[in-house]
Formats: C-alpha cells, sequence, structure tokens
C-alpha cells in the first residue's frame, strides 16, 4: 500500500467527531456535545459498510463450531440444532457465550432489546423448558419472529405472514379498482406486475406450497376481475391466459424450479441410488418421509415439481435462461390453479 494510501485512510478513520441533534414539530434544534470517535466509522460513508462486513467476518468462523450462523449487515440469526435436548441446551449457553466474549473482544454491544430466541417445533410437538441469557440478562422467547421481511412463526405454518401478505394484497386490489377508470389495461397490467405481484412473489419459494396459499390466491382472482372489469362469479382461468399472468401456483412453481437448476448440488438423482438404465434415471430420487411439513419443503416439492415435468422441458434444463421461458410460457397455456393439477398434466 502506498503511502498516499495510508495517508488517506488514516484521515478517513482518525480524529473524527460526532454529536446528535434532535429537531423537535416547532423545528427547535437541541444538541449535544460533540464527542471524540474511538471506534468504528463514519454513518452514511460509501466505505463504512464494506469496513463493518471485514470488521465482523470472524463472528460467523466462531460461531460455526457449534451452530448455523446467517449474517446479513448488522442482523445476526444463528440456527442451533441437535436431536439430544441436554446437547441442545449445552450448544445454547456454549452460543450466547461466544456471542458475548466476540462482542466484548470487538468492543461492540449486543442490542439485547432486539434479540430473541424461538424454539421450532412439529406438531403436537411440546416445547422445552429453556431459558436463554446473555451477560445475566434472560433473553425472551417469541413463537414468531421478522426476517428479511418475511414473519416465521415456530410451526412453520406461516399464518402469521398469511395475513400480513393479504393485508398488503388487498390494499394493492383497492388501488387498482381506484385507478381502473383512468387508465388502460395495458398500463393496469404493468402496475399490477410492478406491484402486486412484487409483493406476491416474494417467498414464495417458502410459503407458496403451504394452505395460505389458497386465501392468497383468491385475492389475486379478485385482482385480475379488477382489471378485466369482470363479476366475482366468473371463472378466472381465461382471464389469467388472456393477461398471460401467472397464477400463484404458477409462479411456485418456477420459484421452486430456479432454485432446482441453480442448485443441483442439494439433490440426489436416481442414478445415484441405483445403476439401472430406466427412463427415469435422470430424475431426482424423492426423499423417504410421512411428514407434511418435509413434503411441502423446497427439496421435496423440487424434486417431485421437476420428475413431474415434460421429457420435452426437462431436456433443456441445462440452459436456464432457456428452461424458464418454455415452463414459463408452458403454464401460462395451461392455466394452474394447485399442483395436483400440474401433476396431472403429464400423467
Amino acid at each position: 500500500m502506498s503511502n498516499t494510501s495510508t495517508k488517506l485512510i488514516r484521515l478517513y478513520l482518525n480524529d473524527r467527531y460526532q454529536r446528535v441533534q434532535i429537531t423537535n414539530n416547532l423545528n427547535i434544534k437541541a444538541n449535544s456535545s460533540w464527542e471524540h470517535i474511538k471506534h468504528g466509522v463514519p454513518q452514511g460513508s460509501v466505505l463504512g459498510p464494506l469496513l463493518f462486513l471485514v470488521y465482523i467476518n470472524d463472528l460467523g468462523v466462531i460461531l460455526r463450531k457449534h451452530a448455523t450462523p446467517i449474517l446479513f449487515a448488522d442482523d445476526t440469526s444463528v440456527i442451533i440444532t441437535s436431536p439430544d435436548s441436554t446437547e441442545f441446551k449445552t450448544k445454547i449457553n456454549q452460543v450466547t457465550n461466544d456471542i458475548a466474549s466476540w462482542c466484548k473482544a470487538n468492543f461492540l454491544t449486543l442490542n439485547l432489546e432486539k434479540t430473541q430466541f424461538m424454539q421450532f417445533v412439529i406438531k403436537h410437538q411440546k416445547q422445552m423448558d429453556t431459558h436463554v441469557t446473555v451477560s445475566e440478562t434472560v433473553i425472551p422467547e417469541t413463537t414468531s419472529i421478522k426476517f428479511l421481511g418475511l414473519l416465521i412463526d415456530n410451526k412453520l405454518t406461516w399464518k402469521p405472514y398469511g395475513r400480513e401478505l393479504a393485508i398488503k394484497l388487498n390494499r394493492a386490489c383497492y388501488i387498482m379498482r381506484i385507478l381502473k377508470p383512468m387508465m388502460s389495461r395495458e398500463s393496469l397490467i404493468t402496475i399490477y406486475h410492478s406491484y402486486f405481484h412484487s409483493i406476491l412473489r416474494y417467498g414464495i419459494l417458502f410459503w407458496g406450497n403451504t394452505p395460505i396459499s389458497k386465501d392468497i390466491f383468491k385475492i389475486q382472482k379478485r385482482i385480475v376481475r379488477i382489471i378485466t372489469d369482470k363479476n366475482r362469479c366468473e371463472s378466472c382461468r381465461e382471464l389469467f391466459k388472456n393477461l398471460k399472468i401467472l397464477t400463484l401456483t404458477s409462479q411456485y412453481i418456477i420459484s421452486v424450479l430456479i432454485f432446482v437448476i441453480e442448485n443441483k448440488e442439494l439433490f440426489t438423482s436416481n442414478k445415484d441410488i441405483h445403476n439401472f438404465n430406466t427412463r427415469h434415471s435422470l430424475d431426482f430420487h424423492l426423499p423417504s418421509t410421512h411428514l407434511s411439513i418435509v413434503q411441502r419443503g423446497v427439496i421435496y416439492s423440487g424434486s417431485k415439481i421437476f420428475n413431474s415435468l415434460p421429457t420435452h422441458i426437462k431436456s433443456h434444463a441445462g440452459n436456464s435462461r432457456n428452461f424458464i421461458r418454455i415452463i414459463k410460457k408452458y403454464l401460462i397455456e395451461n392455466v394452474i390453479y394447485n399442483l395436483e393439477e400440474f401433476y396431472q398434466l403429464t400423467l
């Protein structure tokens, strides 16, 4: 590094001061005194986020010894798993101690007011009596938590998120109804894709195969009827086809297939299980499970959906862009209301 670069970095980091300014509704300002910044970087700078990521880079390495860390900017989540309750509690204590020690060593403070923990359980399973403490402060337990815009509940029913999503989509329907007399159908379709559909497709990979999808699909049919000025009793199948709009199930299928072709290493093909040269040898092997929560997951659903595609479509899986274009055309032509209809297409 040149002397000039070193000098510039020192100027960027050294001898920085900051203060807090508060303005009330009468535009009266109150300022704190200037204080010297001993740690950190200037807020609002372009280089700040990059330096922060470098600064916390080793946190994930430490946590991976006992758990699976998920770091997104300054939001850190930790997934702890164990089939043994005693080992599970030991891991929790170890991870919390590791986080507290790391924060102390790096001159950071863990925001305990924003820290929660949640136990994931399946239906009819009892939660363990677990208490999590950090620096003698008890961390509250919750049954649902917001993660990157998705409201996740501890039983993965997605019901709380479904209620949130329904409010947003109903608001979009209301806006569409107001705009309809003033805009052409082409403009309404553009608004649909930029507003309604963008909300609909977010996180659909996780909740698109759960019971909440039925209620969300009803709202999608409602906005399609608003765009086409049809009454609530009229079928939407031809409307989806004429507007070239993907149904909720079709969008879920595409999202799953994109995940499959981009993460093939996570799936097991039939040829990896046996050496017989059958016509299904290139299909994916379905995991053996009777749990509905697993069958709704992307590994099981992705394998089943990909295997159910017509052969001429599966043959294009090597070219992701061409593959998605073909499957999208296929799903628009065959308006799919649910996965059972999709599976019946290739029987």
